[in-house]
């Protein structure tokens, strides 16, 4: 049994050691969205490992790839879908932000002020600022954020061969 700490409130997860940080957020129901079913290929369970990193699986490529494209990677981003953990004491912090899925996710806000940054699932990208009023046309702009992550998957598969 391995301990994953949150930062946020010092609380752990208790997981099978070789079990990914997905499941030490799950563990602790933490919403993650899971848009590629835990695939490595979207941002929505992005996380800061903020302690005994070396605890951790090494990236894989498909890790790097997609941790490339995302606007708040630092170098302590991993994806919890992919990061297996192997020793005691690891530490995280999640990204502030509500990764949405589809343009109808943020439809059905309209008219609220956010509580957190709006992020794109697969970039990462901050679509709408944190305390902003979502108005109809703010998300008349954000009309292609649906993502297909069937069609990413074939488009970043191609990149790799």
């Amino acid at each position: 049994m391995k301990s994953v700490t949150f930062s946020a409130d010092n609380k752990q997860a208790i997981i099978q050691t070789q079990e990914r940080l997905l499941d030490a957020l799950l563990v602790r129901d933490i919403e993650v969205k899971m848009l590629c079913k835990g695939r490595g290929m979207c941002a929505t369970c992005h996380v800061y490992v903020t302690k005994n990193p070396h605890s951790l699986t090494p990236m894989t490529d498909r890790e790097k790839l997609t941790l490339s494209v995302l606007t708040g990677a630092q170098p302590n981003s991993r994806l919890a879908c992919q990061a297996h953990v192997l020793g005691d004491g690891v530490e995280v912090s999640l990204p502030n932000g509500l990764y949405i899925e589809s343009f109808s996710d943020i439809e059905a806000l309209i008219g609220k002020r956010t509580t957190q940054p709006i992020l794109h699932p697969v970039t990462g990208r901050v679509l709408i600022q944190e305390k902003k009023i979502i108005t109809r046309s703010a998300i008349t702009e954000l009309r292609n954020v649906d993502v297909d992550i069937q069609q990413l998957s074939l488009e970043r598969s191609k990149l790799n061969n």
